[in-house]
């Protein structure tokens, strides 16, 4: 037997730390895609230690796993999580999606170390081509968002790159952490059929909600800033767990940091299986 399974990168517009906290997030999956193969064995297993630790936590059968990736690792687009989803569903085959994501969730937890939310898991599962998809943590609940064509979405690399097993909870206080929960969750909501400006103004507001959060880098503010004032740029902030990766920004047009490309929303995890 053969399963392939691949996952999409993701890119998190706003509701950022909030999984874990039971608020909303909207997420849309982009075209850089993990892709994992797992080849039946009748014994034993071999790959990267790692790939093997996770596809045994998992409960996987003896094979051989080869990994390819285009998403960079340690810069907030979800590698780790997608690694761990495409393992549970290369293990399982075709299953429930909210299964599978608390699956991934778990042994990334417990291989990886990586105290994570579900927001990562659940962008990938239920992501559509053309859509973001609204979470609500309140109750796991999804709902897809048709994406507007003025949206356009660019990633800098901040050049800081970090292990997610060293952030998540940031250094604030319960009533820091309760304070940004709520406005991001009012930013997740305002920002839906909002036009391009309005929503890069609240991408602001969520960098500044951040910083206080304590999860970003002066760094990284430095950056984001002189983004934020640069001619075509609606807003930008830092993006994933913190302390380091990729800024997310809003532009006016593709001409607006013309090096970098625009992501639009691609389609989400996808598993095969052949018989070889």
């Amino acid at each position: 037997m053969h399963r392939r399974a691949s996952l999409p990168a993701r890119i998190n517009i706003l509701g950022e730390h909030t999984d874990y906290a039971g608020g909303l997030a909207l997420p849309f999956a982009v075209n850089l895609r993990l892709t994992l193969d797992a080849y039946s064995l009748e014994k034993g297993f071999q790959g990267d230690s790692k790939v093997v630790e996770l596809w045994r936590a998992a409960g996987g059968w003896p094979a051989r796993l080869s990994v390819e990736s285009q998403i960079p690792i340690g810069v907030g687009m979800s590698s780790s999580a997608a690694l761990c989803l495409a393992v549970v569903l290369c293990v399982n085959g075709s299953m429930n999606a909210q299964e599978a994501c608390k699956e991934a969730q778990r042994i990334e937890h417990e291989v990886l170390k990586t105290p994570c939310g579900l927001l990562d898991q659940m962008a990938m599962m239920y992501a559509k081509e053309g859509f973001a998809t609204l979470i609500d943590f309140s109750n796991h609940s999804t709902e897809p968002i048709e994406f507007p064509s003025s949206w356009l979405f660019k990633l800098v690399d901040s050049g800081v790159h970090r292990q997610l097993s060293e952030v998540y909870q940031g250094s604030a206080d319960q009533t820091i952490r309760l304070s940004h929960v709520e406005s991001e969750n009012l930013r997740v909501r305002s920002c839906l059929g909002s036009t391009a400006p309005s929503l890069g103004a609240l991408l602001n507001e969520s960098h500044a909600s951040l910083r206080t959060l304590g999860v970003s880098l002066p760094k990284i503010d430095e950056q984001v800033l002189k983004l934020q004032h640069t001619d075509g740029v609606y807003g930008a902030r830092m993006m994933g767990g913190g302390y380091g990766g990729m800024i997310l920004v809003l532009v006016e047009n593709a001409q607006v940091l013309p090096e970098l490309p625009v992501f639009h929303p691609s389609h989400g995890s996808l598993v095969e299986e052949f018989l070889e």
